[in-house]
């Protein structure tokens, strides 16, 4: 059985191998990400405070206030960011520059999730992206797979022509996935700090309760208290 849908899901990756809309999605992904490692990196290079908008006393704030405090550490990141996008957009190497992309954006949405970052959404948004390049090149990556695997004849594959047929239904997935992605970050925390204290108190009014809202805000933004500390205090005062 598991041999069996392991030929039903090459058999559709080599088909969508051969249409030039999954291609160019792929080449999408390839710049999105690139160019957001670059941003990133640029930032870091060029010594200055990543998300510098971004509270002192948030929790990620004083990760990034930190990780700006170590020095050529923090350079030596960026240059890591950028050498990733440049593997990202040349073609021979796009493969090297997603493995590499991928624990990368992979650490930083956890990160966000932790935190309850407001980016969360993005970070999200740029690891669905590396997946679908890891998926892209899964016939070099195979061989590697702790599954045992039949080779299909993925040569005569490649060697037709491009289809050009629009995957309606695939785009309309990716559509629906972004949608949800957005709809649960929307309702999976019943607080988040914001990225700035006017930003958490904002949100107080139409919290379940205003006052233990109010008093979480303030021992993030104005008490630095860490995130933990907070929710607990936030909990018992509701």
């Amino acid at each position: 059985m598991q041999i069996i849908m392991l030929n039903k899901l090459e058999q559709y990756y080599y088909e969508a191998k051969g249409n030039k809309w999954y291609g160019y999605f792929a080449i999408f992904c390839r710049l999105a990400l690139a160019v957001a490692w670059v941003i990133s990196g640029l930032v870091k290079i060029k010594g200055e405070r990543f998300a510098a908008g971004l509270s002192s006393n948030h929790p990620l704030g004083q990760y990034f206030d930190a990780l700006l405090n170590t020095g050529y550490y923090y350079t030596f990141i960026g240059v890591g960011q950028v050498i990733v996008a440049l593997l990202l957009l040349i073609p021979r190497t796009a493969l090297l520059g997603a493995i590499s992309s991928f624990p990368i954006i992979l650490n930083i949405c956890v990160l966000t999730y932790s935190v309850r970052f407001e980016g969360t959404r993005a970070a999200t948004f740029m690891l669905l992206a590396n997946l679908f390049l890891l998926c892209w090149d899964y016939n070099r990556l195979k061989s590697i797979l702790p599954f045992k695997q039949d080779k299909l004849d993925a040569h005569s594959i490649k060697e037709k022509p491009l289809k050009s047929r629009f995957p309606f239904l695939f785009f309309g997935g990716v559509v629906a996935t972004l949608a949800l992605v957005v709809f649960l970050n929307n309702i999976i925390y019943d607080i988040r700090p914001g990225n700035s204290p006017e930003e958490c108190t904002n949100g107080c009014p139409d919290n379940s309760n205003p006052k233990a809202c109010q008093e979480f805000c303030d021992c993030i933004h104005n008490k630095g208290k860490p995130i933990g500390k907070c929710l607990e205090e936030y909990e018992k005062a509701k």
